[in-house]
């Protein structure tokens, strides 16, 4: 492992009747190890998600016992052939190893492998069964929240099962609500900046439709609808698109099948969008697989798929609700670990020095949203451990400052949009990494131009100081004002740690 597990577990550890064996994938706040029965009894196997729901902030251990519940509820009342089972949950009692003592443990069914980074060579009969997935979980009152490639698993016999339901949210009515958190080349653009109240995020199941369509897009042709280099970059496509600004342009490779049914889960609005059940015909249509059974009825049979290569299933995600892949690939940090958030930009951002997998992609990316070479991943990544600690539930009212980034609403209301505008409303908390991370970029990308070129010291260490006081402030002092010294000494030195060796 070169990133450290957000619930580190060693191999042989006990918990119920399960003994923890290899780690399969981590993210900011859960772990997810392989474990097999110490007794009798069947499955022999499974992947125990450990949720550290005994130790944390306050904040932290409200939000991930909301998540827990969701998923908990949604696996008690709904079992379904394409929904991942769970088998029980179990409580961690082990006041020895506090940082283990009163976590939350999901026995999963274990997969051997994700959609992340793997593209079929026969995508249709896969792309069915999510599709039939979706319509079980709609079928039965329920929004999945976070479609994507991550969250569907592979299993040994090569069919698909949707997982990850701490986003899942049940209908009340026509919408449900969901943690204020997405991701966003599979959110609708009527989501991207949509008002966050004090129950979430308002959804619907047109959200999931759209996100299908993303994700049918990616595996029949291998890029995403939407242009654009980045992930901002491909939501403001998103916004311009959804304006009017501009047209859905659709890969020539897209088979003519697909193309249609990817353009009505594609539409601008939610109410143009085609519904579920009739996306299930249409999709099982195009992929020759013959009609499913009319829900609720369990399936009799399972569709016979192309699993993916076993090359490629071991280098992807196992998408169990914590987003990210142990790092299991090649030296360089790209080609086959490119797939993965665990060494996402490892040229440029060092793995194995504490940042959390979760946010890999987002700090790369804003990084290279801006074209001065003074602002770096390295740089936002020691910035926001300085800030927060990586913690996005950080709340100092005191300060009037939220999230990850610690912003003040009012300031991040000028920096939260790609295009250069301020947002129409100034944002509330809670801040959202994916609204603060890349606003940082944005902000260093501005102010780098306008600090002196005469100042003394290093000038990622001077745009810091900036972001925290003003670079007036910073020009003023000839360097790091007096009172921002300790704040650009411990950024300086989460700079040193998370700049790859000879880029520093």
């Amino acid at each position: 492992m070169t990133e450290p597990y957000a619930v580190p577990v060693p191999k042989g550890y006990r918990v119920g009747g399960w003994e923890v064996r290899e780690p399969l994938a981590t993210g900011a706040f859960g772990s997810v190890y392989a474990a097999r029965r110490t007794g009798p009894g069947d499955p022999r196997t499974a992947a125990l998600k450990f949720l550290p729901t005994g130790t944390g902030t306050p904040r932290q251990l409200t939000h991930l016992r909301e998540l827990v519940d969701r998923e908990v509820e949604l696996h008690r009342r709904l079992k379904q052939p394409r929904l991942i089972r769970m088998y029980e949950t179990l409580v961690v009692d082990d006041p020895g190893r506090p940082e283990l003592d009163g976590a939350t443990v999901l026995v999963l069914e274990k997969a051997e492998g994700s959609l992340n980074g793997v593209r079929p060579q026969e995508p249709g009969p896969l792309l069915a069964q999510i599709c039939e997935g979706l319509a079980q979980l709609h079928q039965a009152g329920w929004v999945h929240g976070d479609l994507k490639p991550a969250n569907v698993l592979l299993m040994a016999d090569g069919s698909a099962r949707l997982a990850d339901f701490n986003m899942a949210a049940e209908l009340e009515g026509t919408h449900a609500y969901t943690p204020a958190f997405s991701t966003p080349d599979y959110t609708p653009p009527e989501l991207l900046w949509s008002e966050i109240g004090e129950r979430g995020r308002r959804i619907r199941p047109s959200a999931d439709v759209w996100a299908y369509g993303v994700l049918a897009h990616l595996l029949l042709t291998g890029s995403f609808p939407l242009p654009g280099g980045t992930p901002s970059a491909r939501r403001d496509a998103a916004a311009a698109y959804a304006r009017g600004t501009d047209e859905l342009r659709l890969s020539p490779e897209l088979p003519d099948a697909w193309r249609g049914i990817v353009r009505e889960c594609l539409a601008r609005t939610h109410a143009e969008r085609i519904g579920t059940q009739a996306l299930l015909r249409r999709v099982e249509a195009a992929a020759g697989t013959g009609r499913s059974p009319r829900l609720p009825r369990r399936r009799s049979r399972r569709t016979t798929v192309v699993a993916a290569t076993a090359t490629t299933v071991a280098v992807a995600v196992l998408g169990y609700g914590v987003n990210t892949w142990a790092d299991q690939g090649g030296s360089d940090g790209r080609n086959n670990s490119e797939a993965t958030a665990a060494v996402y930009g490892a040229a440029e951002l060092r793995t194995g020095k504490g940042v959390p997998v979760t946010y890999r992609r987002l700090i790369v990316d804003s990084a290279h949203d801006c074209q001065q070479a003074e602002v770096t991943p390295a740089l936002i990544a020691a910035m926001l451990k300085t800030e927060s600690g990586f913690d996005p539930e950080l709340s100092d009212p005191a300060k009037n400052e939220y999230g990850i980034a610690r912003w003040t609403p009012s300031v991040l209301r000028w920096w939260i949009r790609a295009d250069g505008t301020p947002a129409k409303e100034t944002p509330r908390p809670p801040l959202t990494p994916a609204e603060s991370i890349p606003a940082v970029g944005r902000y260093l990308c501005f102010i780098e131009p306008r600090l002196k070129t005469s100042l003394s010291g290093d000038r990622r260490v001077l745009l810091a100081a900036s972001y925290r006081t003003s670079y007036k402030k910073v020009n003023d002092a000839g360097g790091v004002p007096p009172n921002q010294r300790a704040y650009a000494a411990r950024v300086a030195h989460w700079l040193k740690e998370y700049t790859p060796t000879g880029e520093q």
